[in-house]
């Protein structure tokens, strides 16, 4: 295999496919990003970027984040960055194991995290659902807020935008919709 496409093979996120109707229950949205978005130059270059970031801040303490989608989601890394960006120590335990702690873990988080970032959790783009399923689109939302306040420095690729198609689940059946997102802003 060339290393190229084993690079991509490790790349590859989780969940593509917009879901089948028995995963979404009646009422509930949800959001995905096609392939196409997943594989635009300045969405891979933003995912890049905040790598680095957090690869470099987090280096002192040995963290190295492959996957924004795989890393994040526990709350472990995210308290690391959190805790070294704001001078704050959490009061949440130091390793989560079960899926009900690392919820817990990552609910202190996003709680300082919110407050730090003065946003009110209806209007955050982020949640511990989404982060903790994994939700690429929600993890660049929070790591780009994280970014603006903590290091507004940081060269992140402006004007990213993202196709995403919303899924919900109506009585009628899955209804879909296509809207893009804005991730950094126009310069």
């Amino acid at each position: 295999m060339e290393p190229e496409s084993l690079y991509n093979l490790l790349q590859a996120p989780g969940k593509v496919d917009p879901p089948a109707a028995e995963t979404l229950a009646q009422g509930e949205k949800r959001k995905y990003l096609p392939p196409t978005s997943r594989k635009d130059p300045r969405f891979e270059e933003l995912q890049k970027a905040l790598m680095e970031w957090i690869n470099t801040e987090l280096l002192p303490e040995h963290i190295v984040v492959r996957s924004l989608e795989e890393d994040m989601f526990d709350g472990l890394i995210l308290h690391h960055l959190f805790q070294k960006l704001a001078g704050l120590k959490l009061n949440v335990e130091e390793i989560a194991l079960t899926s009900a702690s690392q919820r817990r873990k990552l609910t202190v988080v996003l709680e300082a995290a919110n407050k730090s970032l003065q946003v009110q959790e209806s209007q955050a783009k982020w949640s511990v659902e989404s982060i903790f399923n994994k939700d690429l689109l929600a993890t660049l939302h929070l790591l780009v807020a994280l970014a603006k306040r903590f290091q507004p420095s940081l060269p992140l690729p402006a004007n990213v935008q993202v196709e995403v198609i919303t899924m919900e689940s109506t009585k009628s059946g899955l209804k879909s919709e296509k809207s893009v997102e804005q991730l950094t802003e126009c310069r």
